[in-house]
């Protein structure tokens, strides 16, 4: 284990924002604020490890919601998953103390698991959004297969590994001033250029462009969803708008998870830019609270998922009263179980059984007349 001091070594996002006054010993908070933080932090990672699981739970369990959207939508909910249970506490304990306890295996796994989940969760949501565009723009094209869609999904891993591997590389153990730390050292980072250049790819790559992708992507699919311009069959006026009015409720729902996305990480996102370019922010007394507070938004990203999908989508609203029946406030009833089961939508089902009441109506009543004139003549 190497001993140095702050002034050789280029800073982690873990252990910077605790220096004091260049005295590099950890700000200290009562212990009823830590208390506190500990609560909030504890029922954002449940929140978001149940809801996941259930998320995944419900996709994988029920063969009529194993689509292509839906295995990118079980991608994300890991992403956030892993996210949640392996990043959240153990930065949280290091934030409060600012000394790492956890030895230096678990200081390069812990640098590489953010970065890894964020790109994961970003590229999820993109190719939920590319998908729905071709389904919906270009419907008469052939669809992403089973096979094309875990390839996919592969590609997105292998690359969020690329892109965090620095982050395992360079991370270390030091001690510093008596005090362990994990931190990144990059390697003869005068100005700390390495360090800035990484973060700005970063951000780059895992938030700028996806996010710009998706604006675009969606606005053309909103365009043309609320001007009715979709192809396809427009015979059956009511079966086409239906469809319409399907493919709008998905789409705000997908909406409503990227907006959150993009507000929870922007505050995080800036801090670490703020901190290439004003070189004293870590050394001010507040930045322990304004850093936990940014944290946590960014953390807290990943609970708001499977909330916004049980709101907004009737599927994954009747899955989450299903894994909740044990609860005497919530009733699963008949129809919950059709809705994951029935290859179509339960309104969609009833019609074709209405559809089909009606063409055995008619096709007894043409018989009836056949068998009438057949006897009267």
């Amino acid at each position: 284990m190497k001993t140095a001091s702050s002034s050789d070594i280029n800073n982690s996002s873990l252990d910077g924002p605790f220096l004091d006054d260049g005295n590099q010993t950890a700000f200290s908070q009562p212990g009823w604020q830590i208390a506190l933080w500990a609560i909030t932090y504890l029922s954002t990672v449940i929140a978001s490890v149940v809801g996941n699981s259930i998320v995944i739970w419900i996709i994988l369990s029920h063969r009529r919601m194993r689509t292509v959207t839906n295995y990118f939508i079980v991608n994300l909910a890991l992403s956030d998953l892993l996210m949640a249970a392996l990043n959240t506490v153990f930065n949280f304990i290091y934030a409060c103390h600012n000394v790492w306890y956890f030895g230096e295996g678990f200081c390069r796994f812990l640098n590489f698991v953010p970065i890894t989940a964020m790109f994961v969760s970003i590229y999820s949501m993109t190719a939920v959004a590319f998908e729905r565009y071709m389904a919906i723009i270009y419907p008469f094209k052939r669809k992403l297969s089973a096979g094309n869609t875990k390839v996919i999904i592969g590609a997105i891993w292998l690359v969020a590994f690329g892109l965090a591997f620095p982050q395992f590389f360079y991370a270390k153990i030091i001690i510093d001033n008596g005090t362990t730390k994990c931190v990144i050292a990059w390697p003869d980072d005068a100005g700390q250029k390495h360090k800035m250049t990484y973060h700005v790819t970063v951000i780059v790559l895992t938030y700028l462009i996806p996010l710009m992708v998706m604006f675009v992507t969606y606005s053309v699919i909103g365009t043309t969803l609320w001007n009715n311009s979709v192809p396809g069959d427009q015979t059956n006026k009511v079966y086409y708008q239906h469809q319409i009015l399907a493919k709008k409720k998905f789409v705000r729902t997908m909406v409503a998870v990227v907006i959150t996305f993009a507000i929870c990480w922007f505050p995080y996102h800036l801090y670490f830019l703020l901190n290439c370019f004003w070189k004293d922010i870590y050394e001010q007394k507040y930045i322990q609270q304004v850093y936990l507070a940014v944290f946590f938004l960014a953390m807290s990203s990943t609970m708001y998922n499977p909330i916004i999908y049980c709101c907004l989508n009737q599927r994954f609203r009747s899955g989450f009263r299903i894994a909740f029946q044990w609860c005497p406030c919530i009733q699963a009833t008949p129809r919950d179980r059709l809705n994951l089961t029935s290859p179509l939508p339960l309104h969609k089902l009833q019609r074709e059984q209405l559809s089909n009441f009606q063409t055995s109506a008619e096709t007894n009543v043409t018989n009836n007349d056949k068998v009438y004139n057949y006897c009267g003549s």
